[in-house]
């Protein structure tokens, strides 16, 4: 790398992932060793773990060439998942561009919750489940594969984005079972549609957080999709004051939150008379993650 034609050490592919570590380490990387592996791996063409029976291999010119790029990129804090152009999330590999947010794990929570509620409703017919706000398309997809008797609308008002989503469904093969629409929130839908299930994860950090946010996501990843205004529930509450509207008797609205205005998105729910609030639930490290409420 940076002493690489001084040295008459060889350049191998163990030693390429000790130097880089420690160099974005010192950038103030979270996952150093992670982004040095996964960035090694793309440069290659292999998967990461292939990297693991090949330390002392010496990888060619071309790849140094690639990977010292991909580095340096990362360095002055570009994401990962935005050099690689693809993420994974749960369980399957998605299509991730500027564009679009890059998928964190907690959301996968949302897919679960949706997956546990669709196995509760004893019915033949078919579910209709609308994805609002879907950006890369990773909730509506991943519904899409696991729920072969629903019809999934995506809903995003950035065409852009859309478009990831779509390149999405069809990479996994359920573009026909999904419907995209570009439009703001449920505006975009006729008036008679109405959801088994609405989920959604909206923008939803306050404008004291987006301010402290991490340079690779403030500067990287789109406004968009993370500024929820000044308490952070801003797109939240009109989704609230739509969904009503559009959801079956007793059909369920699912919303991903900040820990922050959980109890804000709560107090929201609680006061529209057509939804019944329910149990919040909590991600793995115990904050509040998806507030539930039902169409009374």
């Amino acid at each position: 790398m940076a002493d690489e034609q001084t040295t008459a050490e060889p350049w191998t592919i163990g030693r390429l992932l000790t130097w880089t570590t420690d160099f974005l380490r010192g950038k103030g990387a979270d996952s150093p060793r992670l982004d040095a592996e996964v960035l090694l791996a793309h440069a290659r063409g292999c998967q990461r773990i292939e990297l693991y029976t090949a330390f002392d291999e010496e990888p060619s010119e071309s790849v140094r060439t690639t990977f010292r790029e991909l580095v340096s990129r990362r360095a002055t804090g570009t994401p990962v998942a935005y050099l690689v152009g693809q993420r994974e999330f749960f369980s399957l590999s998605f299509e991730v561009t500027p564009d679009v947010l890059i998928p964190r794990p907690e959301t996968e929570q949302l897919v679960i919750r949706a997956l546990d509620l669709v196995k509760e409703v004893d019915s033949a017919e078919t579910l209709r489940i609308a994805d609002v706000g879907t950006g890369s398309g990773v909730v509506a997809i991943c519904l899409a594969t696991h729920l072969k008797n629903c019809l999934v609308t995506a809903i995003e008002i950035s065409p852009t984005a859309l478009a990831v989503a779509q390149r999405n469904a069809r990479k996994h093969g359920v573009a026909e079972r999904i419907d995209f629409l570009t439009g703001d929130l449920l505006e975009a839908l006729p008036a008679e549609e109405q959801f088994s299930i609405v989920v959604s994860n909206p923008p939803y950090v306050s404008s004291t957080e987006m301010a402290e946010l991490a340079r690779d996501v403030s500067e990287h990843e789109p406004h968009l999709a993370l500024d929820g205004g000044e308490q952070g529930t801003q797109v939240i509450e009109r989704l609230i004051a739509q969904a009503p509207k559009y959801l079956c008797s007793e059909g369920w609205l699912l919303l991903e939150v900040g820990s922050s205005n959980a109890n804000r998105v709560e107090e929201l729910i609680s006061q529209n008379p057509s939804l019944e609030l329910h149990e919040t639930l909590k991600d793995i490290a115990g904050l509040s993650r998806v507030v539930q409420a039902k169409r009374k």
